[in-house]
């Protein structure tokens, strides 16, 4: 079953792929469109969750996804036009590590897809190449909350504990001007939406030839997340301004 599928419906009850609710993501986008009227650019937008708050919170906003998923990004056109802030919104089927910006952004987002480009520094590094002077960032990762196993990082990736990954951020050359870290409730709430949401849509639809491995990989993440990384692995999404040119 094509991955890009499987996260589709896996998300299609919790559209922010990332463990944040609703109120963390209105709090945060809240903190970063001050003015209220700020060109806004999400490299991984999937079905522009994030852009789809920000346009209809903030009625002079303007914003951009980009994203290969062409069928996530059918769903952020359909919700823009149910929502009518489609005016308001360009979206660009595109490897995000590719783009290009004709004009930079106020607020350059990319909360939870920092694998696209490699990492945390790699994605800091390609943002600042569309941040306008004085622009601020949102980027969410993860982090250790404890010592990990060897069998968690090779399950989940080379990750830094808090404090060394906001020190690295800071030695790159930004400020964190606030943060936010997913609580133990957003995350529960994230994982049994993930893993729940992939295992009903496979038992309500078995005649589909991906049923089965819609249900083998609901049941893969449970196990993962509640013999693994549940409690051990933490989110952190920082709002962040250039501190040096």
């Amino acid at each position: 079953m094509d991955r890009r599928r499987i996260s589709r419906i896996a998300h299609s009850d919790h559209p922010v792929a990332a463990p944040l609710d609703d109120a963390s993501v209105r709090g945060l986008l809240d903190r970063a469109l001050r003015r209220g009227d700020e060109r806004v650019l999400d490299l991984g937008c999937g079905e522009g969750a994030w852009l789809l708050r920000a346009l209809a919170d903030h009625p002079k906003v303007t914003a951009e996804g980009v994203d290969i998923d062409a069928a996530a990004l059918d769903t952020a056109a359909r919700t823009a036009a149910a929502l009518d802030v489609a005016g308001r919104m360009v979206l660009h089927e595109q490897d995000a590590r590719l783009h290009t910006s004709a004009s930079p952004f106020d607020l350059v987002l990319s909360v939870g897809a920092t694998h696209a480009f490699g990492g945390l520094a790699a994605t800091l590094s390609a943002v600042r190449e569309h941040l306008a002077p004085g622009g601020h960032v949102l980027v969410g990762d993860g982090f250790w909350e404890e010592e990990p196993t060897p069998a968690l990082v090779e399950m989940l990736g080379d990750f830094d504990d808090l404090p060394t990954t906001v020190d690295r951020v800071v030695a790159d050359g930004w400020t964190p001007v606030y943060g936010h870290i997913s609580t133990r409730q957003e995350w529960e709430a994230y994982e049994w939406s993930w893993t729940g949401s992939l295992a009903a849509w496979a038992l309500d639809h078995p005649a589909d030839p991906d049923s089965g491995q819609a249900l083998d990989a609901a049941a893969r993440h449970r196990t993962e997340w509640l013999h693994g990384y549940r409690g051990t692995f933490g989110f952190v999404t920082l709002l962040l301004r250039r501190t040096t040119a």
